[in-house]
């Protein structure tokens, strides 16, 4: 018999309508053994189903729902059709890369579980008790149906705590002869830290606006802050930038971008790498009165919660306002956030305000900016509608007027 998670009357309505999580706080009663990663079906306060999810008792997400469909069992097919499923999408979407998110989450019913493809090496995430439980199945469908001739996990991300779960990194598949993984983004040529990088190693979900920065650098100036291992700055050089500054404060990871503007062949003279905080060195522009065509804000994660929602709200104002006035007349200004807490709307808000601000310190008054694009992840980073929360990456790009 299976386990019975019963919600509290009032409490159904997110889950009725495909939303994948079920909070501690909504559940009514247990019955049944309810160990981490078991199968539990989820009922309404009257007994009726609802939908079969996974159970993780450490977490105040306590059931991730995996189907609604009361008689499809949660198997080995399970997992195959639904990682068939997601592969297919990409298959579909994607283009002109090796460097793919195979599987996000939820978006592809599969919560808690993150798959990046790097060449032949596939990077994993399990994020959640139920993803950890199926690992081993998991992974055999991943080879039978990718090919693939390594798999790496880097379940090291700190949510894992979250689910009273260590974290975990090594090899689950093959071997991995090379910890630096080439690979061809749109004719850009990076390599990836599969085991120490950040998340997976490199951020598949900015492809599109690397994409965008490399259409807009032809004979450009361009400040890429923040920049980790250079995404945005090898883009704008392979777009005919006259000049890349890139700045990050991780010599390791200015030392890794160095390697790939030699793999790409892209002049020194045409590149600067400095090893400073980021917050310092936008004053240190300002101060020098440099400025630039294109300015790209990508900053890490300031508001992992909403617990941080404040003061990750004044950081993105500060870093924008300043950004801001390193940006020539006609030029372009890209910023992002990637807080899952810091939402759309709330988002473009602070940035109008950081332009107010970045305008009443310009002399002349005549600083202001217009909305070109809105900027998000690619079509490998689907937006389930049920599950707004996995909109996480948000972006603008902007003209100076």
């Amino acid at each position: 018999m299976s386990t019975v998670i019963q919600l509290k009357s009032g409490k159904e309505r997110a889950a009725l309508k495909r939303h994948p999580w079920i909070y501690s706080n909504a559940i009514e009663s247990v019955y049944g053994k309810a160990y981490p990663g078991a199968t539990v079906t989820v009922q309404d306060h009257r007994g009726a189903f609802i939908a079969k999810g996974s159970f993780s008792p450490s977490s105040q997400i306590r059931v991730r729902l995996l189907t609604w469909n009361e008689s499809e069992p949660i198997d080995h097919v399970f997992f195959k059709n639904r990682i068939r499923a997601a592969l297919a999408h990409r298959q579909a979407w994607v283009k002109n890369t090796n460097a793919v998110r195979l599987i996000f989450g939820e978006s592809d019913g599969l919560p808690g579980l993150v798959v990046d493809q790097y060449d032949q090496v596939l990077v994993c995430q399990f994020l959640f008790a139920g993803m950890d439980y199926w690992k081993k199945t998991i992974v055999e469908v991943l080879v039978e149906l990718t090919q693939c001739k390594t798999i790496v996990e880097r379940s090291d991300a700190a949510v894992r705590q979250r689910e009273g779960l260590e974290p975990t990194t090594g090899i689950l598949f093959g071997e991995l002869k090379e910890a630096l993984v080439k690979i061809n983004e749109g004719g850009v040529l990076y390599t990836v830290d599969v085991l120490q990088g950040h998340k997976t190693g490199f951020y598949i979900d900015q492809r599109d606006n690397r994409a965008m920065v490399s259409g807009l650098a032809r004979d450009k100036t361009v400040l890429n802050m923040f920049c980790y291992t250079g995404g945005f700055s090898l883009a704008a050089l392979y777009g005919g930038a006259s000049h890349v500054t890139s700045v990050d404060s991780s010599g390791e990871a200015l030392n890794l971008a160095k390697s790939q503007q030699k793999l790409n062949q892209f002049a020194d003279s045409r590149a600067d790498w400095i090893d400073a905080d980021a917050f310092k060195m936008l004053t240190e522009f300002r101060k020098e009165g440099r400025q630039f065509d294109i300015v790209v804000l990508d900053p890490p994660k300031f508001a992992p919660s909403a617990h941080h929602l404040d003061k990750a709200l004044r950081a993105y104002k500060e870093i924008n306002r300043a950004g801001m006035q390193l940006v020539k007349p006609g030029g372009y200004f890209l910023t992002f956030s990637c807080s899952g807490a810091v939402d759309v709307p709330l988002f473009e808000k602070t940035i109008a305000q950081a332009s107010y601000e970045a305008m009443s310190h310009v002399e002349e008054k005549t600083l202001d900016f217009r909305l070109i694009k809105r900027l998000s992840s690619g079509a490998d980073h689907p937006l389930l509608m049920s599950f707004p929360e996995g909109d996480y990456l948000k972006g603008l790009l902007l003209e100076r007027i």
